[in-house]
């Protein structure tokens, strides 16, 4: 009698598994979705360019042949960059380090104030600290990120939760611990206040005030206090991003734009609107419960109306359990290309790249792009098709009488190659988001 038993248990489960893509895959295929998808991409990642070539006397050079390859995006693709080095072998950091610089330009570096500093002075920003697992020395990984051309993001300025705060900080007189405060921002500010463009000043307000007990005691201006600490001890064309949870975007929007509005009626200055999105079980996903296209378009709709540049700062898809690195994939793909599409986005940055370096019981999840071993797993090649190829811009064309070419890109940097008349040359040309038309005059001598 157990053997039928089993496989109407199977043949159920099957048909859930059946239903469940079926429902998933028909909200996310609706034409009316990818239509949109796909237009806001090429509205508001794209740009049209005009490249000219002249002879040495400024006169055009008709059926010069151009080639235009597309070296760098403007667009902020990032991951953490928490297990630099610490892997168990050579191989494993290598294969972790080349998967990364293949993938990302945005890097971000963790600030810990617990590990940062354990005892009161003994900051561990050099290269020669005592290891901690996850949080290299800042020193260290600044020094990757300019050798590959890698922008580093600092993570956080101040986030005051008890779990990864130092021991010695005082968790109950807010005067103390904003004194304290200040001179952790002050250290910080003074050695790399030139170095990292984008810092996530503080993390998860939302969840502080519903949880006092599990974090620092603070006065009820401490939000605005961080910011405008933060904006006189760094130079002002550093970012200063707020970042808070999952469902405290997607769920409690109203709250989180209330912040940012009481926020700027004080005068403090905040840069960014800081989404995670850690999903840490995607069956309600799957089955059209959660996070449906319409809720994020939804969300993101009113978040552009803020005017202020949206970054997705902390990304978990789970890989685990039977198929689980498909959904993962086609999870990632989908979100990608929505947030890629959003008007107001700047940057999407997953959170732990490799299977077993996320934190603690994260990593039942297996939410990595690459498995234990660094290879890549679906996931991470759905992302190389998307940044490394269908988001790169290459076109080969040859000018018209007056000289020209015409183009659309995506913004970002390129190398653009000309010849003409036994001569060939190469020149850098930047394609940027807000002008209307990029030109560039070229001159073959």
């Amino acid at each position: 009698m157990k053997t039928p038993s089993l496989i109407c248990l199977f043949l159920i489960l099957a048909g859930e598994t059946v239903a469940q893509d079926s429902i998933y895959n028909k909200l996310w295929s609706d034409t009316a979705v990818t239509r949109r998808i796909e237009r806001d991409i090429e509205k508001y990642r794209k740009g049209d360019a005009v490249i000219k070539v002249v002879d040495i006397h400024g006169k055009p050079v008709s059926n010069a042949k151009v080639v235009v390859r597309q070296q760098t995006h403007e667009f902020l693709f990032g991951c953490n960059l928490f297990v630099l080095g610490q892997l168990k072998t050579p191989e494993l950091n290598s294969r972790y380090e080349d998967a990364f610089a293949h993938l990302f330009n945005f890097a971000t570096v963790p600030f810990y104030w617990g590990d940062l500093e354990p005892q009161p002075g003994q900051l561990r920003f050099g290269t020669n600290s005592p290891r901690v697992w996850r949080r290299p020395p800042p020193d260290q990984l600044v020094n990757w990120c300019k050798k590959h051309q890698i922008m580093p993001k600092g993570h956080a300025l101040m986030y005051s939760k008890n779990m990864f705060m130092p021991s010695w900080t005082d968790r109950n007189n807010p005067e103390i611990f904003l004194k304290q405060g200040h001179k952790h921002m002050a250290d910080i500010a003074k050695r790399y206040g030139g170095t990292f463009p984008i810092w996530d000043v503080a993390n998860e307000e939302i969840p502080r005030s519903l949880h006092l007990n599990e974090w620092h005691k603070v006065p009820d201006n401490y939000l605005a206090w961080c910011f405008n600490e933060a904006d006189n001890l760094f130079p002002k064309n550093v970012k200063l991003l707020y970042n808070d949870g999952t469902e405290e975007v997607h769920k409690k929007t109203d709250q989180y734009i209330s912040l940012f509005s009481r926020l700027k009626e004080e005068g403090v200055r905040v840069d960014g609107m800081g989404i995670q999105f850690h999903l840490y079980g995607r069956n309600a996903m799957l089955e059209g419960k959660l996070y449906t296209p319409e809720v994020l378009f939804n969300v993101y709709d009113r978040l552009n109306q803020s005017d202020l540049p949206l970054y997705i700062t902390e990304i978990t898809i789970p890989g685990n359990g039977e198929k689980g690195s498909v959904y993962q994939e086609e999870i990632v793909e989908n979100l990608y290309r929505l947030w890629f599409s959003t008007p107001k986005m700047a940057g999407i940055t997953w959170w732990n790249l490799g299977d077993g370096t996320a934190f603690e019981e994260e990593n039942k999840m297996m939410g990595g792009l690459l498995d234990e071993d660094m290879n890549p797993k679906p996931a991470y090649q759905a992302l190389d098709r998307l940044i490394n190829h269908e988001w790169k811009t290459n076109e080969t064309a040859n000018t018209d009488d007056n000289g020209n070419i015409q183009f659309r890109g995506f913004h970002g940097t390129y190398a653009i190659e000309v010849s003409a008349n036994g001569i060939k040359k190469e020149f850098s040309f930047e394609l940027k988001s807000g002008n209307k038309l990029s030109q560039k005059t070229i001159h073959l001598k």
